[in-house]
């Protein structure tokens, strides 16, 4: 058991979800929500968020329809190798779509792929299918805000951070997602593995959530003309959702508002709080559409719903839900699949 009070053991964690040739860089291991304030200044990060925010223009290929498709980070990095987009891009793949240029991650990483996956999925250029149809896909992640696909492992002839950094630290749930060797830990240990965040941990968690909510604004504002449709496939109730929806969004997500500290409370803000309502990202899948996939999952599988519940909890497969097949059928139909 990794110690949450030890630093130097939680960043031999880390490592392990870094796939070779990459490697972890320690000062992107980031593990509580002060943290993720701290590490904003960080030249990697600081110089990141300035080229995405500023600078960047995507690169698309020519289509009769153009649609950014944000998928969620995951611990696995570099995230096409992590089990969750594997499944997202290998059902694009069999739906027909294909990468538009050269630009793979390294051999070793397709060498490594289970059977039956095909070495596309590791493929970092825009997607096309014979209708004309362009998915270009970018990656919500904090602390970057986003992650355009073809940046995962370099840009503008440096290593890109997106396949170097660990950050689990906002997520409260877990009860780990604390740096207790902080001076201003205001955690609560409950357990060994167990922590209960208090006002310092609360109140950067708002500071971070924000920062992140404006990168991802920024860039859907500047860029999001290239694009007839911007969606994000992000599980409902996870941080990355709330970066997106705006106030009047959450109550249908089931997403809270805003965050007691001490006797003040500090609003949450989402990225489509920052846009016009006909250039807000459409945050799928909704609630309804995660229920009804769950009585599929119990059809196709014939068993109880409890049974289900807890396959669609892990994914079937340690990865969220949203690589479950039931909901990727979701996804595909919105594409026009």
């Amino acid at each position: 058991m990794v110690s949450i009070e030890n630093r130097e053991q939680r960043i031999e964690e880390s490592k392990r979800k870094i796939q070779a040739p990459f490697h972890v860089d320690p000062e992107l291991c980031i593990y509580s929500p002060q943290d993720n304030v701290d590490v904003l200044a960080h030249p990697r990060i600081a110089a990141w968020l300035d080229f995405v925010r500023d600078e960047y223009q995507p690169d698309l290929p020519e289509g009769k329809r153009h649609i950014l498709l944000f998928m969620p980070c995951t611990k696995t990095k570099p995230y096409p190798f992590s089990t969750e987009h594997q499944a997202i891009n290998q059902r694009l793949i069999a739906e027909g779509f294909r990468p538009t240029d050269e630009l793979s991650l390294p051999q070793d990483l397709v060498a490594r792929l289970e059977d039956g996956i095909a070495p596309e999925v590791l493929n970092l250029s825009p997607l096309k299918n014979d209708a004309g149809t362009v998915i270009h896909r970018m990656v919500i992640s904090e602390p970057m805000g986003v992650v355009p696909y073809e940046h995962i492992a370099d840009y503008k002839g440096l290593a890109s951070p997106a396949c170097a950094y660990d950050d689990p630290g906002l997520f409260e749930g877990r009860g780990n997602a604390v740096s207790p060797w902080r001076a201003d830990c205001t955690a609560v240990k409950l357990s060994e593995t167990k922590w209960r965040w208090g006002d310092e941990e609360k109140r950067h968690y708002v500071l971070m959530h924000n920062a992140m909510a404006d990168a991802v604004a920024a860039v859907v504002a500047r860029i999001g003309g290239n694009y007839d449709d911007v969606i994000s496939w992000v599980a409902p109730g996870l941080t990355h959702r709330s970066f997106v929806i705006a106030a009047d969004e959450r109550s249908e997500n089931k997403v809270v508002a805003r965050r007691k500290i001490g006797t003040v409370y500090l609003t949450l803000e989402g990225a489509n709080d920052q846009l016009p309502k006909s250039a807000r990202i459409e945050c799928l899948p909704t609630l309804d559409q995660c229920r009804d996939a769950v009585q599929r999952l119990m059809q196709r599988l014939d068993i109880s719903e409890s049974h289900a519940q807890a396959i669609y909890a892990r994914g079937g497969a340690n990865a969220t839900p949203l690589a479950l097949p039931e909901l990727l059928d979701v996804l595909m139909a919105r594409l026009g699949l």
